[in-house]
């Protein structure tokens, strides 16, 4: 027995997070022998997976049952994160860009983005978070970050000087908002072209760096950002926050036809604040409607607020609370569907198990 003998052996094997071969999500990434005993290298496409213990599990009892004669089988993990590499013809090294929109204000959009932003970062991942809600940017207070970022002359690979803008750099994550550039009690007056120009400065004219994710904080409802969006790079996806009453989910399908409409995929919906208060289930029933995956429940708990008060929104993922399991489901599996988008699956099966 060799290398390719265990390997082909795995091909057909279905990962449980994905329901997808390993050959197909392109897990397999080799097998070595060492004093006799063999490793199994998987390669992980997003750091967001949370079904190692069960994955090596199978990968163990398929070669005890295919190949006895291997004997008992190590299992080792690395990542290489999938996606479109949006943003390459303007000069964007992003695997993925993520917006994050609502149909309506007050549905605790911001707060999504922050925390999908906050936890892929917490299971490894390079994360930008821009902040594209022009007339009420919240992320600056949400995650504690201030300052005015800096223009900074750079050098092109191929002598050219440009300016490029440095983000402002919280936790380790480099972030943009207009927030950063006006007072916070400055209303922000603009019409569509000055729209366009500061969205094309965040994107295109600003140092983010090599990300595995940039996730966009978009404003509420419908209209320019998203289709200025979707004629600047090809985005992995939109995520639709909404609450469960009906009046909140009306306005989220309208929200996903504009996204539909202007091109992007829709990755499914987020339904927020779910519990005693607005109830639960309303998007999880709308999203099956829509034959679209419901991407988290997060309940209505205290500590969210909290924290986003306190502009500590990344304690949300640091330190033991209540809500931390639900907010890391959530980020799983968003990455997850960004996995499957990214394979051109024929149909986004809802990773509920994840």
């Amino acid at each position: 027995m060799n290398e390719s003998d265990l390997l082909s052996s795995l091909e057909s094997l279905k990962d449980p997070a994905f329901g997808r071969s390993l050959k197909d999500l392109q897990m397999l990434a080799g097998a070595t022998k060492s004093d006799g005993r063999w490793t199994v290298q998987i390669q992980l496409p997003t750091h967001a997976y949370l079904l190692k213990d069960e994955l090596t599990a199978l990968i163990k009892s398929t070669i005890a049952e295919s190949h006895p004669e291997a004997g008992d089988v190590d299992v080792t993990f690395s990542v290489k994160v999938l996606g479109k590499n949006a943003g390459g013809t303007i000069g964007l090294k992003v695997k993925n860009v993520i917006a994050v929109g609502s149909g309506k204000g007050g549905v605790g959009k911001s707060t999504v983005a922050a925390t999908l932003a906050y936890g892929l970062k917490s299971f490894g991942a390079t994360v930008g978070l821009m902040d594209a809600d022009v007339y009420g940017p919240s992320i600056p207070h949400l995650v504690g970050a201030k300052g005015e970022p800096e223009v900074v002359e750079k050098e092109n690979p191929d002598g050219q000087k440009v300016q490029r803008l440095q983000p402002i750099m919280a936790d380790g994550m480099p972030m943009m908002s207009i927030g950063f550039m006006i007072p916070e009690d400055q209303a922000v007056i603009w019409r569509g072209p000055m729209l366009h120009k500061l969205l094309t400065q965040f994107m295109q004219q600003t140092d983010w760096g090599d990300l595995d994710y940039l996730i966009i904080d978009m404003p509420p409802g419908t209209g320019d950002v998203a289709i200025t969006l979707s004629q600047m790079v090809s985005l992995a996806g939109a995520v639709v926050v909404c609450t469960p009453q009906k009046v909140a989910l009306l306005d989220a399908v309208k929200a996903i036809g504009m996204y539909k409409q202007v091109k992007i995929p829709v990755l499914g919906i987020v339904e927020n604040m779910s519990g005693e208060i607005f109830g639960s289930g309303g998007a999880a029933q709308k999203a099956k409607d829509l034959s679209l995956p419901c991407l988290g429940e997060i309940p209505s708990d205290p500590v969210i607020r909290e924290y986003g008060d306190e502009g500590q929104i990344s304690k949300l993922f640091s330190e033991e609370n209540s809500a931390r399991e639900a907010l890391e489901k959530m980020c799983a599996t968003i990455a997850g569907q960004i996995v499957l988008n990214s394979l051109d699956a024929p149909k986004m099966p809802s990773l509920e198990i994840l």
